[in-house]
């Protein structure tokens, strides 16, 4: 069934329950806490267990004010004035902070606001604790990718903060499919009996290495479906071979990865997911939204058999893209990144910690975070609803915080919130400018930590990751077991592990574009209850684990999940997006400086990756510093 866009958003209205909340429960008294959200002084955040991420009562604010326009008639006047306010506590906005810093002095005043309980926006550090061990996992930003090729702002953030790319290899010993593209990852087919899981390393079978002809056979599919990913993989055939070579690009770039699986190579639903189900974790989409080229580009199949220029090719990138394509992991993810941020200018949160040595097992207070005797302040729990210049030369915030309306004042203010959010924070910026602020739709995701009593299944399942197409979590993996910042992973089979279940909600819907299934696929989160998060989890290790003597009920002892309905930044599809000249992409339109107020995230850059949000953060710092000094 085809989802109007009445249907939509009608859905995302009646699905978000507590967003239909009127003003006055939001704003018109202070607020006892919600079940179900933990308040700082009640909770460590990073062992929370349940519904996490985009959890409830971190978006109900927002949502007011960019549904329906819906903000406080008026607010408490803080005795409060920065010389910097940032919105937004992840990535972006914590190294805008610290850059800040570094250019005017740490007595700078600055505050970060954050609407949700913990900092870090997508670097999220997801703890366990179970028979005297800590075990960790990241509830979203995974890694850094190529850190020795970063430009020279991030280059430098990292030397800030004493991360060693060489000591963090040093720490990643343990083969693990997340950080090396040469160890085994399997593939699951659920089947009515269960899921017959094929071990191997599937991304080279993808490209005709390895034993890739019986790993295929192993699979529980129709034959003809066999011998169709057969030759696929093998590039045996040059599927566009009546096509001249520019022809070949041009049905490349226009056609999408599925019709050129389903057209040309005669791949049915179930067996295009094989592939798809790497897309979908890697990038957001399914082969639907992606090009050809999008595809292949992303190390999907099809390259090698378009003649033997493509072959060539193919066999060139596999060859040497795992050899050049470097891969850090801290064990809780890029949340190690943000916490380094957080120490370096609040070191009262975590004062016997020395760093990037024992960071992983350090405990910090949150009810420092937010003292006004720090020249640095993070104040969580608190929703921006409205930034604007004022006529006496600064800056006015105004943010709800446990129902309460307040106002404060800075001289400079970085939005490293999403772009979409922009536009109802900042109404006088030019409508062009909002319009390309509106143009993106950034990519949902979930991410699920499930804490298991061993890993004896894990162990006897004879690898760190498995893709699981026919699955709600199209992949699962072992959390990395890096010993970076300290951290003591799991070392055998009787110390309990976490298993990582990553899932991509955007539905496969043939002609829609990618940013209305993007927006179907954040729908999606937020009408899925923890209750049913919590079934798929079982369900799937049960089907995939069961045959090794897992038994879900017994071994399971904790459940995270971590919503991302805004995810990775939206970067542009051929399918759907003309090439702008340099400088007039959206997002190129929509990060331009407006007087004292500038914008950082990795919407601003197009690009999700790490690198991504500190440049956008050195911009706008820059700007800021520049312009008004």
């Amino acid at each position: 069934m085809q989802i109007t866009r009445r249907d939509f958003l009608n859905g995302i209205a009646i699905g978000a329950g507590t967003s239909l909340l009127g003003p006055s429960a939001l704003w018109g008294e202070v607020q006892k806490p919600v079940a179900g959200v933990s308040p700082i002084l009640a909770g460590y955040p990073p062992a929370l267990t349940g519904m996490r991420g985009s959890h409830e009562g971190s978006y109900e604010v927002a949502h007011a004010l960019a549904w329906r326009g819906e903000k406080p008639s008026s607010y408490e006047k803080l005795d409060e004035h920065y010389d910097l306010v940032v919105v937004g506590a992840g990535i972006s906005g914590l190294a805008a902070a610290w850059m800040y810093r570094q250019k005017v002095g740490p007595d700078a005043r600055i505050l970060i606001l954050d609407n949700h309980d913990d900092f870090g926006g997508h670097a999220k550090r997801n703890e366990f604790h179970h028979k005297g061990r800590m075990l960790l996992s990241l509830g979203g930003a995974q890694n850094l990718e190529n850190p020795n090729s970063f430009g020279e702002a991030s280059s430098q953030l990292l030397k800030d903060l004493g991360i060693d790319p060489d000591a963090m290899a040093a720490g990643m010993t343990e083969p693990h499919a997340l950080s090396d593209l040469s160890v085994d990852n399997g593939m699951s087919i659920k089947t009515p009996n269960g899921h017959v899981t094929v071990g191997g390393n599937w991304l080279a079978f993808m490209h005709g290495e390895g034993d890739y002809k019986p790993a295929v056979r192993s699979l529980p599919l129709p034959k003809d479906q066999q011998d169709k990913l057969i030759e696929l993989f093998g590039g045996d055939k040059d599927y566009l071979d009546e096509l001249s070579l520019m022809e070949k690009y041009r049905y490349s770039k226009t056609v999408s990865y599925n019709q050129f699986l389903s057209e040309r190579v005669g791949l049915d639903a179930r067996s295009m997911g094989i592939l798809n189900a790497q897309l979908l974790i890697h990038q957001g989409p399914t082969g639907w939204n992606m090009s050809v080229l999008e595809a292949l580009a992303s190390g999907m199949p099809g390259l090698q058999g378009m003649g033997w220029l493509g072959e060539w090719a193919d066999r060139l990138a596999f060859g040497v893209a795992p050899k050049l394509f470097e891969i850090r992991q801290f064990a809780d993810g890029n949340a190690t990144v943000a916490r380094l941020m957080v120490l370096k200018m609040i070191p009262e949160v975590a004062p016997s910690t020395q760093g990037f040595e024992d960071i992983a097992v350090s405990r910090f207070d949150y009810d420092t975070l937010d003292r006004a005797t720090q020249s640095t302040q993070i104040r969580l729990n608190s929703t921006a609803v409205g930034v604007r210049e004022t006529p006496d030369g600064s800056v006015e915030v105004d943010y709800v915080q446990a129902g309460k309306p307040s106002r404060i004042t800075a001289d400079h203010a970085v939005l490293a919130c999403y772009n979409a959010l922009i536009p109802h924070l900042c109404p006088e910026l030019p409508e062009p400018q909002k319009e390309a602020l509106r143009y993106g739709v950034k990519i949902p995701f979930v991410y699920a930590n499930v804490l298991l009593d061993n890993g004896r299944a894990t162990s006897q399942l004879g690898m760190t990751r498995t893709s699981c197409p026919d699955d709600a979590f199209q992949m699962i993996t072992t959390a990395p077991p890096t010993t970076c910042g300290g951290f003591e992973p799991p070392r055998g089979p009787d110390d309990p592990v976490v298993m990582l279940m990553m899932s991509s909600p955007t539905p496969a819907q043939p002609g829609a574009g990618a940013r209305d299934v993007f927006r179907l696929g954040r729908h999606a989160i937020y009408t899925t209850p923890f209750s049913t998060y919590e079934k798929q989890v079982r369900d799937q290790l049960q089907g995939i684990l069961g045959a090794y003597g897992f038994d879900h009920e017994r071994d399971i002892r904790g459940i995270t999940v971590n919503r991302i309905p805004h995810g990775y930044a939206y970067g542009y599809f051929d399918l759907d997006d003309p090439e702008w000249p340099e400088g007039e992409a959206p997002h190129e339109i929509g990060r331009a400086q407006f007087g004292r107020i500038s914008i950082a995230n990795t919407d601003s850059e197009a690009r999700p990756n790490l690198d991504g949000a500190v440049d956008a953060a050195a911009r706008a710092i820059n700007e800021q510093t520049r312009s008004h000094a």
